[in-house]
């Protein structure tokens, strides 16, 4: 059966001003996203975890993308919710997955840094009060505004989106 192919991820749309009264369902999907990580890859060998399919990342080198990313979003939080007009610009090179060789970590160490990146993540976007959650600035790339329930949409999708790849990789190399 021919699976739907992934949509590439720079040609998403996002909802420009979210309804903040959507955060707490947010908040469980980016909490849950280490959880899902540890149960899709728990029984996977080596080898399959660090293959790179045609010369694209691993499933090691997706999860080391999204702990790579953590500290973008959260400092992307900091600045909706302190009036900076325009969020800080990501490196869409993605040049500190590239050079971070993931596949040389364990899968363990990786996982564990991503869920404790994530957590951190998770504890600022609680302590955030109702005026924080008004309040929105410019994504570079996307060139429109988000707030702070729409970047958190922003990366639950993204987790998602890696999490597909992961998915592929897997079905298409399993013995």
């Amino acid at each position: 059966m021919t699976k739907p192919p992934i949509y590439p991820w720079f040609d998403r749309s996002f909802p420009q001003l979210l309804d903040s009264r959507l955060l707490p369902a947010i908040l469980e999907r980016l909490a849950d996203t280490p959880l899902r990580l540890r149960a899709k890859l728990a029984s996977l060998p080596a080898g399959l975890l660090t293959l790179n399919p045609m010369g694209k990342w691993s499933v090691q080198e997706h999860i080391g993308h999204l702990l790579d990313l953590e500290p973008l979003w959260q400092g992307r939080w900091v600045d909706i919710t302190h009036g900076a007009v325009t969020m800080r610009e990501a490196d869409l090179s993605n040049r500190a997955t590239q050079e971070a060789s993931h596949n040389n970590s364990s899968l363990a160490a990786l996982l564990d840094e991503f869920e404790q990146a994530r957590q951190a993540s998770i504890v600022q976007l609680r302590q955030f009060r109702a005026k924080d959650l008004e309040m929105s600035s410019l994504h570079p790339r996307l060139e429109q505004p988000l707030n702070v329930a729409g970047l958190a949409f922003f990366v639950a999708e993204h987790d998602d989106h890696h999490l597909a790849y992961m998915s592929r990789i897997i079905e298409r190399h399993r013995g």
